[in-house]
């Protein structure tokens, strides 16, 4: 079947890239004489998309307001599972959508939830590829957003560092991530942070505290002014040391079925206060930095900091903009062949690397081997350091490079 018209939607979470994936792939069909559409707010419009009167075409007038430097999505996005409309009729309303507006194919870009309505719609002879997208980096392929996340969790905790050490606080930053690390440990090791928690690591808070006791009273007691911070990453997603899933349970569930994780700075704060007060050198080191108040300033302050959504907002990195062009034009390419049903991995010249999208959203977790690197190098993870085993291999042939 020949490809006259596409439709473009972005689902899930909003996040850096997503601005670009639209573009490249509007752009790529105007290469090859295809129209593109955009379908609003992700899969709730594609589910109401019949009802739709008209659709906006991505002309090149209309591209010229889209700024694939923002975040956020021109798109609209919506977290919506086809499997769980109660409407039994779902799939046949979203075909008659189609025809009404002449789609031939669609371009997805979302994460592993998103991906697996792409399987479903796929299983239902509905052409889709996929430009992978999700901030926590938990797709077996480079996700769109990542990267934004990562410099976004960076710069928040760099910035946070000076009011840490104007108060000799700590200083505990909760980001996003779900189930597993990969934007805690990134963005941590980019601003230097003393301690990453990651979900992948149940956590032994008196190793947490014994840590940030001994890294947190040196930097204060050798600084000339004695002032000091000590920073901690939190993931959303971490758990205790029985794996329990640490979260508010007021949270709710969210569209797809899953526990909203909230409250993991707010009880790794209170695990670190309750150790310090119960800490008989606390009162010692206060004393001896001068910073003993009796009755007002007992202990170093602890805060937590949650930016939320600021992660998401904002302007996306170089390496999302580049990377979500790439995969939205290739993914316009990809349905040109008709095949449907697959995600984007690369673009490297000529060659568009692909991979069946039911393969590229099984969960990937932080590779533990890494950490113990980190570990090596004095960064708590919140376990006993685990020893680093280096294997020396030496690179034949191309190298892969990010550029």
């Amino acid at each position: 079947m020949a490809i006259k018209r596409i439709g473009i939607l972005t689902s899930g979470g909003d996040c850096g890239g997503l601005n670009a994936v639209i573009k490249g792939a509007a752009q790529m069909a105007g290469a090859m004489g295809i129209e593109a559409v955009i379908i609003p707010n992700g899969y709730a419009g594609l589910y109401n998309l019949v009802d739709f009167e008209k659709v906006a075409v991505l002309t090149a007038e209309r591209l010229d307001l889209i700024h694939a430097e923002l975040s956020g999505s021109e798109a609209g996005n919506s977290r919506v599972k086809i499997k769980k409309i109660e409407d039994p009729n779902r799939y046949e309303r979203i075909k008659k959508g189609l025809k009404k507006h002449n789609i031939d194919a669609l371009v997805i870009s979302g994460g592993d939830d998103s991906g697996s309505v792409i399987v479903d719609l796929a299983a239902q002879g509905i052409p889709s590829v996929h430009a992978p997208k999700t901030m926590d980096l938990d797709l077996q392929t480079y996700s769109v957003g990542g990267d934004s996340a990562i410099n976004k969790v960076a710069t928040f905790l760099k910035e946070l560092k000076t009011t840490g050490i104007t108060h000799n606080r700590v200083i505990v930053l909760e980001v996003f991530g779900r189930y597993v690390g990969h934007t805690a440990l990134r963005g941590g090791v980019a601003a230097d942070a003393d301690c990453i928690l990651l979900p992948e690591i149940p956590v032994d808070f008196d190793i947490v505290y014994e840590h940030m006791k001994k890294v947190f009273t040196a930097r204060v007691e050798r600084s000339d002014v004695k002032a000091g911070t000590y920073t901690i990453v939190v993931s959303e997603g971490i758990t205790d040391a029985k794996g329990e899933h640490i979260t508010d349970d007021s949270a709710g569930i969210d569209a797809f079925g899953h526990k909203k994780l909230s409250g993991a700075g707010k009880y790794v704060r209170k695990q670190m206060e309750s150790l310090i007060k119960k800490d008989p050198d606390t009162k010692g080191f206060m004393k001896r930095v001068g910073m003993y108040v009796p009755g007002v300033y007992e202990i170093p302050e602890i805060r937590e900091v949650t930016p939320g959504h600021l992660i998401r907002s904002g302007y996306s990195s170089g390496y999302d903009v580049n990377f979500g062009r790439e995969a939205g034009a290739a993914a316009v390419v990809l349905l040109t062949k008709g095949l449907g049903g697959n995600t984007i991995v690369k673009v490297k010249g000529t060659k568009i690397y692909y991979k069946p999208t039911a393969e590229v959203i099984k969960q990937r977790l932080v590779d533990l081997d890494i950490v113990a690197f980190y570990e090596t190098l004095g960064i708590c993870f919140g376990r006993k350091p685990a020893e680093y085993k280096a294997e020396l291999i030496e690179e034949k042939g191309a190298v892969e490079r990010i550029y």
